[in-house]
């Protein structure tokens, strides 16, 4: 994680049918502090589902450290240029429970253990995004936002929603988006307010060309919150998806949602990481939800040069560490 310099710009945006002058969202400008030149290179570092509320949220409790569940590996992940992954609860005091037993709703101090964990970029797209109903999920993105973490996924319109995020890093522009076709309905409709974007791949292929097109992108990574919770290897529609987007021009898919590790597959040029199983959560049920796994991607011009695959274990407490790691080269 690098100091960001944020700004703002506006571009023409084009969703559906529809053709609009929308706020692209902010830009996070690392700078190198060591290079004239800039290298045009980064390292990314990406993460499984991350949960902060329930046994999680009485830990931090306890322990009166809001930073609690990252500080057995946070030197791994501030090494980062970018850090991103999965927000599964909403980071607020407001709201209502919709009334499932499995809703979640974090203190927002927690977000004192994201910004210690030096988390730059968050999927918000996924089936927990309105547990707390609307006004909790607008409330987490407010936090969030104050506190300089960017979300991706879910926003005030859909306009926001399929809005990528950009970070600048070397000079290498990078582009983030989420999407999850697991979210309550009403989420997911073009009207909708708040709203989070959908699996729909010609829309998501649109805002990939758009990422490149519109906003310089040099490179595309996409987010999926989506497959089948506890199965350990991708269906064929999560194979469909992942390889057109690839084929649209995406360079990462990093996906979540399943609570287990899925395979990780290289296609295209491109690397799919179809679920990366838990990284912060209360799930101590199986062997399968006992483990999880980080992926740190070199990149330099817009391509892969190396991925490393670290595996998480998890403390009693719910603390991850790393364990072993496996480099691929390409």
């Amino acid at each position: 994680m690098r100091t960001a310099v944020a700004g703002t710009i506006l571009a023409i945006v084009v969703f559906g049918a529809s053709t609009v002058v929308a706020p692209t969202g902010i830009w996070s400008i690392k700078r190198s502090e060591t290079d004239a030149v800039p290298s045009r290179d980064a390292e990314l570092f990406f993460v499984g589902d991350i949960m902060l509320s329930r046994a999680v949220g009485k830990g931090m409790e306890r322990e009166k450290d809001y930073a609690y569940p990252f500080r057995l590996v946070r030197d791994e992940l501030v090494s980062a240029d970018i850090l991103f992954g999965n927000l599964e609860s909403p980071i607020s005091n407001q709201g209502s429970n919709v009334g499932s037993i499995y809703s979640f709703r974090a203190d927002p101090r927690s977000v004192e253990g994201l910004i210690f964990a030096g988390f730059d970029v968050l999927s918000f797209a996924n089936n927990h995004v309105g547990d707390y109903g609307p006004v909790a999920l607008l409330d987490t993105l407010d936090h969030l936002s104050r506190a300089g973490l960017q979300t991706v996924g879910a926003g005030r319109t859909q306009y926001d929603a399929h809005t990528p995020h950009i970070v600048e890093v070397n000079g290498l522009h990078i582009a983030f988006l989420a999407y999850t076709n697991i979210a309550p309905a009403y989420y997911l409709e073009l009207d909708a307010e708040p709203a989070v974007a959908n699996i729909v791949i010609d829309e998501i292929a649109q805002d990939i060309a758009q990422s490149k097109n519109v906003y310089n992108a040099d490179l595309v990574v996409v987010s999926y919150h989506w497959g089948e919770e506890y199965q350990t290897h991708r269906n064929e529609w999560q194979a469909d998806i992942a390889h057109q987007t690839v084929d649209a021009g995406a360079l990462l898919v990093i996906g979540h949602h399943p609570h287990v590790v899925q395979e990780v597959e290289m296609y295209n040029g491109g690397v799919i990481a179809y679920s990366l199983g838990n990284f912060v959560f209360d799930q101590n049920f199986s062997p399968d939800t006992q483990k999880g796994l980080a992926l740190r991607v070199n990149v330099r011009e817009g391509k892969i040069e190396d991925a490393e695959e670290l595996s998480v274990a998890f403390t009693s407490t719910y603390q991850p560490y790393f364990k072993t790691a496996t480099s691929t080269n390409y």
